[in-house]
């Protein structure tokens, strides 16, 4: 359902990372032909929203294509979500040099890494992000891996988008929730291992389940041990939803904080259309809340843009797959944000 992996060379990704902060080191602002357009995409401030921008996003390429082809308007708008830092989805092959590329990177901008873990085996229920590791071992191992990418570096992760949920509407075989409720409580003890690592455990989103449902789920998933939990991942719920829901959670695990992704819920759910699908590239939609670490609210660590904006939820809708850049609806979004 919310992929943003697919099937990328990550390898190469992570050096062109790598290679693109070197670039930016060395340029001085005042290099170029004077077009706002074409500069690079700068860090946020880091004391309200501490998280890396990724110089090599598909936003950011996406600016740069339209700056060149001369379409100012376009590659305006596409900088609304260039310039904001989104969360990296670790994909399934070469995870520790990922998580080593993206965490470094985002060091040596004095940022830290935000981080999404999907990878989860029998994954999405079958939907457009089905897949996932293919066992067990499998998983652990992967998970070992991103542990090992990370070091000593800062990174937020937010762990399995919809695993817990899935299990808790019972669209996963009955025989592998033991499995799962291991794995998850697994991952949690081994990423924060990592000194400076911070997990965040998914727990759905406000359209889905009341809190009475997965509190006890989540407890069984290892929450007791992570840091928090999210909200609304890929999700268009509102933010003001999104907290309630959080906090009518909150009480029943500890009072954890949680994080709520504001990616795309500007304009809140769409509500018409086949209900089974109004999640998967639905239109109207708007860039919610810049991401920040500075929410008014004890319990909400963060709003953070954990879905990328603009890259497919699906083929769905004249979409391409999950997790395929898909700019017409990254200008929706942009046009459409307050």
């Amino acid at each position: 359902m919310y992929g943003s992996y697919s099937g990328r060379r990550w390898g190469v990704r992570v050096a062109a990372v790598g290679a693109a902060l070197l670039l930016a080191g060395c340029s001085s602002e005042g290099d170029g032909d004077g077009s706002a357009d074409q500069s690079p995409v700068k860090q946020q401030p880091k004391g309200s929203d501490p998280y890396w921008v990724n110089p090599e996003g598909n936003a950011a390429k996406q600016v740069a294509s339209y700056a060149k082809e001369g379409d100012d308007e376009k590659a305006g708008l596409i900088r609304k979500i260039a310039e904001q830092p989104t969360a990296e989805w670790i994909g399934p092959e070469n995870a520790e040099a990922q998580a080593k590329g993206f965490t470094e990177a985002a060091q040596k901008a004095d940022r830290d890494a935000l981080l999404v873990l999907y990878n989860i085996p029998h994954r999405d229920c079958g939907q457009f992000s089905k897949g996932g590791a293919a066992d067990g071992n499998a998983y652990r191992a992967w998970v070992d891996e991103i542990a090992k990418g990370i070091g000593d570096r800062p990174a937020t992760v937010i762990l399995e988008p919809d695993a817990v949920l899935h299990l808790v509407q019972n669209c996963t075989p009955e025989e592998f929730h033991e499995e799962r409720y291991d794995l998850l409580k697994g991952a949690i003890k081994r990423l924060k291992q990592q000194p400076k690592a911070k997990v965040y455990l998914d727990a759905g989103n406000a359209g889905w389940k009341t809190p009475d449902a997965l509190f006890e789920p989540l407890q069984w998933a290892g929450v007791a041990e992570a840091d928090g939990f999210s909200v609304n991942v890929s999700n268009f719920q509102t933010t003001e939803a999104s907290k309630d829901f959080g906090k009518k959670l909150s009480p029943k695990i500890g009072n954890k904080p949680f994080v709520i992704d504001t990616s795309r819920n500007g304009n809140g759910p769409y509500t018409e259309g086949d209900p089974e699908e109004n999640w998967c590239n639905p239109p109207g939609r708007a860039l919610g809340e810049a991401p920040t670490t500075k929410t008014g609210d004890e319990l909400v660590d963060a709003f953070l843009w954990i879905k990328r904006p603009g890259e497919s939820d699906g083929d769905c809708k004249g979409g391409p797959k999950a997790g395929e850049w898909y700019p017409e609806y990254a200008l929706e979004l942009a046009r459409n944000a307050k």
